[in-house]
Parts: structure tokens; C-alpha cells; sequence
């Protein structure tokens, strides 16, 4: 009589576990980087895009000159501290020479220098010719950093952020690096880059499943590129069923239990 109950109940327990185990398997092959890629020499013809300046850019300008006064002039910026969030998840204070809504910065001496829309190599070279031509600086140096430049990562990845880039030169697979890789939930055939250039919304998408990312224009990411990597089906449809099978699940645990203790008296 007890096995006769306690067979059904423990029967039950099992089909529910091996339910719960069918919900979580996924194709590895889904889950492998660039599949099917050999051994070989890929001739990329892509670099890490120019840093363009855009309004709202928060700049670090240095000038280094033969006088020491002088530099420290100009190297006063003059903005006070912003907080920002690096890759590490640390809030820092970052102070430089912002780019007001009408694309212009203002510089010790020179006032409002348009800096929208220039590189940084071309700013340099504005700002250089500038005290130069005005005499405030005998063959000065300047160099341009952006202080603002970032990209975040969403979705399945370990630690989504957004991350702060002090070298200007960030690549897809860095940035998924830095946010900790993508779970195994990923859909990994299907990722989504926003780019905003000129005003527009670039989407794009990326198969990490396919080397052709070596040669994709989006390699390299740009400041304020967003990466959302959605779930897969697994993920979904684990969701889903595990909304009903965890109760069941645990009903059928208390049962067994039950059924245990009232046999063993």
C-alpha cells in the first residue's frame, strides 16, 4: 500500500524536475562566437572612427607653453566637476570645457571657439593658430581629449553599464567584455547597435555568430552607441513555463513530504 501511493507521487516529483531541466537547454551551437571560423589572416580595412565634437561634449584642453603662468591660465577649465560612471561601476568627477547648445567652447583670451563638428586634431589646431596669431602663446602645444566619451551595453550581458572610455577607442567585442559577456541566454545571431549621427538614429545588426564582424564599419563603436542584446527563445519560453512549473514543482515536493512523514509514522 505505501509504494503503491508513494511510487505515483515520487513519478510526479521527477516528471516536473525533468520539465524544469528541458526549460534551460540551449543549442551550444547558438552559443559559440564567430562559428566555423578557422585559422586564418582577415585583411580589415577598418580603423577606430575619428572622434568628432558634438554639443554638450565635455572637453579636457591642455596647453603647454614656455611659461608656466600662461599654461595655467589657459589649462583652467570651465566647467565644475560632473559626475559620470566608469566600467568599473565607480562614480567619478570629471571638470573640463563644455560645448554649449550652439556648438562653441569659451577659451581663456580667444572667448567662444566653435568646436562642433571638428575633430579634435582640427580644434588643436584652431586653438593653436588662435595664440599664435594673437600672441599669447609662443609655439604652444595643445591637446584634446574628450571627457565624455561612452558607450553602454544592455540585455543579456553579465553587468550592463554604461562605460566610460578614457582612450576614445572602444571595439564591439571590448565593450560586451567589459560588461561582463553575454549570459548564456544571449541571442548572440541577432545584437543591436544605435548609433546617432546628424542628427539621425543608425540601428544595425550585429551576428556574433559570424566572423564578418571582423570587416563590419561598426567594430569600432562610437561615443553614445548604445548595445541591446536580446534574450533567446529559451530564455523566453523559460520564463514563461517556469511561471507555472516552480509552483507545481514545490506542490509536488510538499506532497512527497507529506506522504513520507504520514507512511513512516
Amino acid at each position: 500500500m505505501t509504494n503503491t501511493i508513494i511510487k505515483p507521487a515520487f513519478l510526479c516529483l521527477a516528471v516536473c524536475m525533468y520539465a524544469l531541466f528541458c526549460t534551460s537547454c540551449e543549442s551550444t551551437k547558438n552559443s559559440v562566437y564567430f562559428l566555423n571560423q578557422h585559422d586564418t589572416t582577415i585583411e580589415s580595412p577598418n580603423i577606430a572612427p575619428e572622434v568628432i565634437i558634438h554639443n554638450n561634449d565635455l572637453l579636457s584642453i591642455s596647453v603647454s607653453t614656455l611659461s608656466t603662468q600662461a599654461s595655467a591660465v589657459f589649462n583652467s577649465p570651465n566647467t565644475t566637476g560632473t559626475a559620470s560612471t566608469s566600467s568599473a561601476g565607480n562614480t567619478v568627477q570629471a571638470s573640463g570645457y563644455l560645448v554649449n547648445s550652439d556648438g562653441y567652447i569659451k577659451f581663456p583670451f580667444l572667448g567662444a571657439v566653435k568646436a562642433s563638428g571638428l575633430s579634435e586634431q582640427q580644434l588643436e589646431d584652431t586653438i593653436t593658430h588662435a595664440l599664435i596669431s594673437k600672441q599669447f602663446a609662443i609655439e604652444p602645444i595643445v591637446t584634446i581629449r574628450h571627457l565624455n566619451f561612452k558607450v553602454t551595453v544592455l540585455g543579456e550581458v553579465n553587468h550592463p553599464a554604461v562605460l566610460t572610455v578614457t582612450s576614445e577607442r572602444i571595439s564591439f567585442l571590448e565593450a560586451i567584455g567589459l560588461a561582463g559577456d553575454l549570459t548564456i541566454y544571449a541571442k548572440r545571431d541577432n545584437v543591436l547597435l544605435i548609433r546617432e549621427e546628424n542628427n539621425k538614429k543608425i540601428v544595425r545588426r550585429i551576428n556574433l555568430n559570424s566572423s564578418s564582424l571582423f570587416t563590419s564599419p561598426y567594430y569600432y563603436l562610437k561615443s553614445n552607441d548604445v548595445i541591446y542584446v536580446e534574450p533567446n527563445k529559451a530564455k523566453v519560453a523559460s520564463a514563461g513555463r517556469n511561471q507555472y512549473l516552480v509552483p507545481i514543482l514545490l506542490s509536488a515536493l510538499s506532497f512527497a513530504a507529506i506522504l513520507v512523514q504520514v507512511f513512516k509514522n
